[in-house]
């Protein structure tokens, strides 16, 4: 079943996050509230301010795992 949604989570222009979810807007409100910042170029960029960025069509959850995996969204972010 396509019930997955792929992301990317943007501050500005910059990607800081990129995860799977089947429901877009409570994964934003999630990222907005938890206080992280990442710090790219001497400057922090906080989550509160960011925004999700869909990549592509709702997929399966498998297709989203393995895009997860491709683009290394379980590594260790900022």
């Amino acid at each position: 079943m396509r019930d997955t949604y792929k992301y990317w989570f943007k501050v500005g222009n910059l990607k800081v996050h990129c995860g799977i979810t089947n429901d877009l807007q409570r994964r934003e409100s999630e990222h907005k509230n938890s206080n992280r910042y990442t710090t790219f170029n001497g400057s922090r960029y906080y989550w509160s301010n960011g925004h999700i960025v869909q990549e592509g069509l709702k997929t399966t959850r498998q297709a989203a795992m393995k895009w997860e995996k491709e683009n290394g969204c379980n590594k260790n972010w900022n």
